[in-house]
């Protein structure tokens, strides 16, 4: 084959390949995205127990702390590290590579020697090579080096396992937070909402009614004015309440991960307001949002990952020193042994790591340096968050308190309105607005208590404690994981029961 045509052949095969390379963005069809849509909207609740009943206080923690998406994210996430974990074992483990091959050719390669004392060829061309042979062989190799920084780069996969954790811990923390306000507002939404539609078409009637006696001028106008600016006011705070508990189903529904727009009914438990105490003082709050917090023990675990990280720049500066050996076969039937074992070591040093040694070992102190004052603004604003969170559930209480005195005072005053309105000695639309006033009073009150709950869970998300006890299993049923959600949670009545053995263990 001329030069020539050799050349055309290796350019039209380059021409052939670069054009088969040659990628161009391929957005996903119509059928794609429907088949990918349908099948995200199959999956987002399934595997799900089904509800068949009204949901209490504890299940809905419990489904929460089962199915909630987010809490599944964080879960997916540690799964993720220990896989990595797992992975670095193997890294510590020697290379086996075996290879097998195969290779011919048209003609024999043959070839002389030049003698260049007596500038003769020594003898006519021969070969040592058949024109088709297979070799084979398989070789192990263990580099200490690489050992030893495998075994601190597992060490370091191993801690990610336990900060992963910790995050998982502060998403739980806030779940379950938001799963007590979002329930109670909801129970609150269940009982108020129809009585709210009810009481807003009355108010609708006594505003058509004033205006008309405003219009006939039957009464003082002023005096109907004001009555129905009242009116008006009462409208605008109904709007706002209903604006306030309106979601709160739906917010709960998202945090039980139940598909929106599913009917379900909650358990209206009654409210023990009185169960919440606060007996702990301030500084135990706070030794125990020390050493309990996930944020400030995922810090350590970063704190440890950071001092493996010096050991690796350490490491690096070695020689390296490579062990190997291998077996190997070769059908070459001109050699005298067509199989053999062969073995040795090398050693290697790349002094380029001397030099910048120090630069690296100077990153890894000023992230020591920046991961200790992180912990240190941590420490503070965790300190800083019990305090807030210990203050704010005695003004919820305080609230709590007035809220209860206000719609009692409200309750008797609308009893004695009803009376004077069925002796016909004060009008309807007087009554409707006191009706009105005593339905507000009733949402604020429920508003108040959900808020109160809502301190009450923040006050254990605060000192870092978790929601359910060590001996909970998230993976049995809703029904046992709701009962010792339950015994846990009547235990906290007395706030102090629920660090006391965390305490005995800290250092």
């Amino acid at each position: 084959m001329s030069p020539h045509s050799i050349r055309s052949i290796a350019i039209s095969t380059a021409a052939v390949l670069l054009a088969g390379c040659m990628i161009h963005p391929e957005p996903l069809s119509d059928e794609a995205l429907s088949a990918t849509s349908w099948a995200y909207q199959q999956s987002v609740v399934a595997n799900q127990e089904p509800i068949g009943h009204s949901i209490d206080l504890y299940e809905a923690m419990a489904r929460a702390l089962k199915y909630n998406l987010d809490h599944r994210v964080e879960i997916a996430e540690q799964s993720l590290r220990l896989g990595e974990l797992d992975l670095a074992h193997f890294s510590l483990l020697p290379n086996a590579v075996a290879n097998t091959g195969y290779a011919a050719r048209d003609n024999d390669n043959a070839s002389s020697s030049y003698n260049l004392t007596t500038n003769t060829q020594n003898f006519p061309f021969s070969t040592s090579q058949e024109r088709k042979i297979s070799s084979a062989d398989i070789g192990f190799t263990w580099n200490v080096l690489d050992f030893g920084l495998s075994y601190v780069r597992a060490r370091q996969a191993a801690d990610k396992v336990l900060a992963q954790e910790e995050m998982r811990r502060k998403v739980m923390h806030r779940i379950v937070e938001d799963v007590r306000s979002a329930y109670w507002r909801a129970v609150s939404a269940d009982r108020l909402m129809q009585r709210l539609t009810y009481l807003e078409g009355r108010t609708r009637s006594a505003l058509k009614e004033t205006r008309s006696l405003y219009d006939s001028r039957q009464t003082s106008p002023i005096t109907a004015l004001t009555y129905e600016r009242e009116l008006v006011e009462i409208q605008v705070k109904i709007g706002e309440i209903q604006r306030e508990l309106n979601t709160a189903k739906s917010q709960l529904a998202a945090l039980m991960n139940i598909k929106p727009g599913t009917k379900f009914s909650l358990e209206g438990a009654k409210r023990r307001s009185d169960k919440l105490e606060l007996k702990a003082d301030l500084a135990d709050m706070m030794s125990t949002a020390i050493f309990n917090r996930p944020e400030l023990r995922e810090l350590e675990y970063r704190v440890r990952i950071n001092e493996h990280e010096a050991h690796v720049a350490l490491l690096e500066l070695l020689p390296g020193l490579q062990l190997y050996a291998g077996s190997n076969h070769d059908s070459n039937d001109f050699l005298l042994n067509s199989e053999w074992g062969n073995w040795g070591a090398k050693a290697s040093w790349n002094l380029i790591r001397a030099f910048n040694y120090p630069a690296r070992r100077e990153v890894v102190e000023r992230q020591e340096d920046l991961l200790k004052t992180r912990g240190l603004a941590l420490t503070m604003a965790v300190m800083t968050q019990v305090h807030v969170s210990r203050i704010r559930f005695m003004h919820a209480k305080k609230e709590l308190a007035t809220a209860k005195e206000f719609l009692d005072v409200q309750t008797r005053l609308v009893e004695q309105m009803r009376t004077e309105a069925s002796a016909d000695r004060i009008s309807n639309q007087t009554l409707i607005r006191e009706e009105m006033n005593t339905l507000v009073a009733e949402a604020k009150h429920d508003i108040a208590y959900a808020a109160l709950q809502n301190a009450y869970a923040n006050l254990f998300s605060s000192m870092g404690l978790d929601p359910y006890a060590w001996e909970i299993d998230r993976g049995q049923s809703l029904t046992g994981l709701s009962a010792q959600l339950r015994d846990l949670w009547l235990e906290r009545g007395d706030i102090n029961a629920g660090w006391t053995k965390r305490l005995a263990a800290a250092p």
